[in-house]
């Protein structure tokens, strides 16, 4: 088995549904994360992220902040996932809920360190 990332992009911010609709995004979200733990795929749940940030580069490349509210290709959360190869993590993906609200799942594979 092999550990992979999810990366959650471009998902409506929960802070501008109805509270409904709100919480019926959290239970489709815990609901899909119990079906990752029931299959023995879910290695950590996450956490959603704030929109708020810094991004640091070198002495080229001052401090700025960022990322900004208006990017489609924000960052909202992750988890971490096991599965035998990115063909597996891709079709586990495919049932995020964030899909259904437009948003996407960017799935990478996290490379072991042997130290």
């Amino acid at each position: 088995m092999s550990e992979f990332v999810f990366l959650y992009r471009g998902e409506t911010d929960i802070k501008k549904l109805s509270p409904q609709e709100a919480q019926q995004s959290m239970q489709q979200w815990m609901a899909w994360f119990k079906e990752l733990e029931k299959k023995g795929k879910l290695k950590s749940i996450g956490q959603p992220l704030e929109r708020a940030g810094k991004v640091v580069g070198g002495k080229a490349k001052p401090v700025t902040d960022g990322p900004y509210a208006e990017t489609k290709d924000i960052i909202g959360g992750y988890s971490l996932i096991e599965a035998r190869n990115l063909d597996e993590a891709a079709e586990l993906a495919a049932g995020c809920p964030g899909i259904q609200r437009g948003g996407l799942v960017e799935v990478r594979p996290v490379m072991p360190l042997n130290m």
